[in-house]
């Protein structure tokens, strides 16, 4: 799979979930906290775009670039991401004017009690859970009572993407 290949799957897949943990992976003492993000869209460049709560200390005291982890999970879903990268808030008003896929109303709320931020994709690793394989009910019955004696019984099927590369 080619670079262009490899960001066209991760945007369907993060688009599909549509929501994440969000992990500030920093060391500084002033970082924005964990908590969970609904993404806003991923462009053409391997940004994913969200929003955050606003810290009540002012943005400027914080690490304006900092280390990242999203991890992308849904109930039902087949499937689950880790996205590692390099986050940014996003405080300038042209870069903000320039995310035209965001609603005005949207913009507003960047002003006010929310903070944009942006993560570019450097390294996402997606797994398929053994839920999406379909198996026989004695296979499905025998596995699950076997799993008490196996050592590490689940192990999901990954792989990694470098879409920065």
């Amino acid at each position: 799979m080619d670079t262009n290949q490899q960001l066209t799957f991760l945007q369907e897949r993060i688009e599909e979930i549509g929501s994440a943990l969000f992990y500030n992976l920093s060391e500084a003492v002033l970082k924005l906290p964990t908590s969970v993000v609904s993404t806003l869209k991923v462009d053409e460049y391997g940004f994913v775009w969200f929003f955050v709560q606003k810290p009540r200390q002012h943005l400027s005291e914080f690490e304006q670039e900092f280390p990242v982890k999203l991890d992308f999970y849904k109930k039902g879903k087949g499937y689950f991401l880790q996205v590692c990268g390099k986050g940014f808030v996003v405080k300038d008003p042209e870069e903000m004017n320039a995310f035209v896929d965001l609603p005005e109303d949207q913009k507003k709320l960047a002003a006010g009690s929310v903070a944009l931020v942006k993560v570019k994709i450097q390294k996402a690793e997606y797994y398929e859970t053994r839920s999406l394989h379909k198996t026989a009910w004695w296979q499905a019955a025998w596995n699950a009572a076997t799993a008490w004696f196996r050592h590490n019984a689940y192990r999901p099927e990954g792989n990694t993407y470098f879409p920065a590369s």
